[in-house]
């Protein structure tokens, strides 16, 4: 269903309990990653994907100029990744994240827990 609605049915990257679908245009990026056993499907997490450490820096700077609390990671493991990223909440307590894959990793990072009012919660990526 969901790689459908992204328009491919092919994976851009697949690894056990995860998958990742890329479509040029519009811009989009569907990330999914598989859940426990008998637990409720749930929104994790949304994310803007820039191109550059300097756009994420940018979009922190606009985050804190409009008053909203933003939490940044500089070279966080992330799934399977190695990213910089600044996390904040949208008015539903929604978690944001603002991010850029600097590498692509073939193993899984362990998944940190953040804590304070900018940080993911619990079960984001990555952390909460």
């Amino acid at each position: 269903m969901a790689a459908t609605a992204a328009g491919s049915n092919v994976a851009a990257k697949r690894r056990p309990g995860y998958a990742t679908f890329a479509i040029a245009e519009p811009p989009l990026r569907l990330v999914l990653i598989e859940g426990e056993p008998g637990e409720d499907t749930r929104l994790d997490h949304l994310g803007v994907e820039v191109e550059t450490t300097e756009q994420v820096t940018a979009a922190t700077s606009r985050l804190r100029d409009a008053g909203l609390a933003a939490f940044e990671e500089s070279g966080t493991s992330c799934r399977y990744a190695l990213q910089d990223k600044v996390w904040v909440h949208g008015p539903g307590r929604e978690p944001w994240e603002v991010y850029v894959v600097k590498v692509d990793a073939e193993r899984l990072a362990k998944e940190e827990r953040l804590t304070g009012d900018a940080g993911p919660r619990a079960g984001s990526c990555c952390g909460s």
